[in-house]
């Protein structure tokens, strides 16, 4: 049997400075130890900068899901809230459907890998045949949550479509990317309007 190693000097100085900013979980502790003011923070509002400081929160007290880990808006905010780059008459007929897409792409269940140069090669290909109007279809994506530390966004490519869309070589033929009227598949699709080929 092993004999029980002891705390140097320092090890034991160091443990006695931690054990000294500690409290107790129970009330009925064996050690008493004077109770310490919590620190101040300042109180979070409604509407506060989620990047501000975290609101006082007891175990026990129900949750506002106001601040969750998402950081992110999702994506049809992102794009219904970027500046109109085109026509504004062409652009409200595209968002009601009106306008009929004149090619169409389909990424359903292509990995990011198989997308992305797929995608690319249609954008740039479109725009080279005159086309100003594609559909880029997605899919709305499957709930995949994987159980890891990182949450995992429902729809892969959904999301990843209009930062590959903002991006070189794409950026400098797209005009317009918006989500897709129910007509033409809805929030599992996008509405590319490009740029003329010149």
């Amino acid at each position: 049997m092993r004999k029980p190693r002891h705390l140097s000097k320092e090890e034991r100085d160091l443990w006695d400075r931690v054990a000294a900013r500690t409290t107790p979980l129970r009330e009925g502790s064996s050690e008493k130890s004077e109770p310490t003011a919590p620190p101040q923070r300042a109180k979070a509002r409604r509407g506060d900068d989620p990047s501000g400081p975290m609101p006082d929160f007891r175990v026990g007290q129900k949750v506002r899901h106001a601040r969750d880990h998402d950081l992110l808006k999702p994506i049809s905010d992102r794009l219904s809230k970027a500046p109109v780059n085109m026509d504004a008459k062409s652009f409200g007929k595209m968002k009601r459907g009106k306008l009929k897409p004149e090619a169409r792409i389909d990424l359903h269940g292509m990995t990011m890998s198989e997308a992305h140069p797929e995608l690319t090669a249609f954008i740039l290909g479109s725009q080279a045949l005159g086309r100003r109007l594609v559909l880029v279809i997605t899919g709305k994506g499957k709930e995949r949550d994987d159980g890891g530390p990182i949450p995992t966004r429902q729809g892969v490519l959904r999301h990843q479509v209009p930062q590959w869309l903002a991006l070189p070589p794409l950026a400098q033929a797209i005009l317009q990317v918006t989500p897709a009227h129910l007509r033409h598949g809805g929030h599992g699709a996008y509405y590319v309007y490009l740029r003329r080929n010149r």
